[in-house]
């Protein structure tokens, strides 16, 4: 599995959308904001809109290396057959969310919410059968104790989810709109490496990072034998211009969740909304690949 991750052509499909951005990403669809009365409506068409997604014939294996599920859709099923496994049998490994959220901004970031029930969260999702984890955190301003501890308070999380056997995406955000972005990279990737040189090479993680400033600039990171990927987020560019800066890192793939998702509406009929997801799926593939 470990080999397939490092080496299979394709993107990661982030439809991990929970409580916090749900409801945008469904006005976005085309649903009402009225419609959307209280958290069960507002999940059910949430899974309604990704059921649509992964059961279209341009969602394969041909271009998905992955998906990013939030627990609501992990627990819930698809034709019948459970949304993990019906992805596995399409040859596509899932990934859960695990993050419940950010603390508020201090010190310049916002780390994770504590996790509390991190081990039931965890044996859960192999329970279901997913290979990794997810965790966002996010930094605003260079402010190195800041930084510090986003990268202190990932790896912590991720020795633990190693030591379940699974994969964790770190994903240290970076706003894409922070003023001292590129020195803000620069002193991350120290910290970061400093991190994966403790490391054993069989504790494999995965990272997602903002596109940064200095095209590859985070291609030196995979040099550490454990890194399995280095992904991409759109954060908060359209994707014409998320995946022509994606273009820029020849080693960075994409793991788009709003530019993978854009153009799609709940009112195209099936034709319509099989050509915009397929024109969606190769723009961000071409990205990631062919470079």
């Amino acid at each position: 599995m470990i080999e397939e991750l490092k080496t299979r052509k394709g993107f990661i499909a982030a439809l991990d959308q929970s409580g916090g951005s749900s409801k945008k990403t469904l006005v976005n669809y085309g649903i009402n904001e009225s419609d959307i009365k209280n958290d069960e409506v507002m999940f059910n068409y949430i899974h309604e809109m990704r059921t649509r997604i992964i059961t279209n014939e341009y969602f394969t294996d041909k271009h998905i290396l992955g998906v990013i599920l939030f627990r609501n859709t992990m627990e819930r099923y698809i034709q019948g057959i459970n949304t993990v496994k019906y992805l596995n049998n399409k040859n596509i490994p899932t990934f859960l969310k695990i993050d419940l959220g950010l603390d508020e901004e201090c010190d310049g970031v916002q780390l994770l919410k504590d996790i509390p029930n991190l081990d039931e969260i965890l044996d859960n999702g192999i329970k279901y059968g997913v290979v990794g984890t997810k965790m966002r955190s996010v930094i605003h301003e260079y402010n190195e104790y800041g930084i510090k501890r986003i990268v202190d308070q990932q790896f912590s999380l991720a020795k633990k989810i190693i030591a379940k056997g699974l994969v964790p995406i770190i994903e240290p955000e970076v706003d894409i709109n922070a003023k001292d972005k590129k020195n803000i990279e620069s002193f991350l990737k120290t910290e970061i490496s400093k991190q994966l040189s403790k490391m054993k090479k069989d504790e494999y993680v995965m990272f997602k990072f903002t596109i940064p400033d200095l095209s590859n600039f985070y291609d030196s990171l995979l040099h550490y034998k454990n890194v399995v990927r280095i992904v991409a987020l759109s954060g908060g560019y359209d994707r014409d211009k998320a995946c022509e800066l994606l273009k820029g890192n020849k080693k960075m793939i994409a793991s788009f969740s709003r530019a993978l998702l854009e153009g799609l509406n709940i009112n195209q009929n099936d034709e319509e909304f099989s050509n915009t997801l397929k024109n969606s799926i190769e723009q961000i593939y071409n990205a990631s690949v062919k470079k």
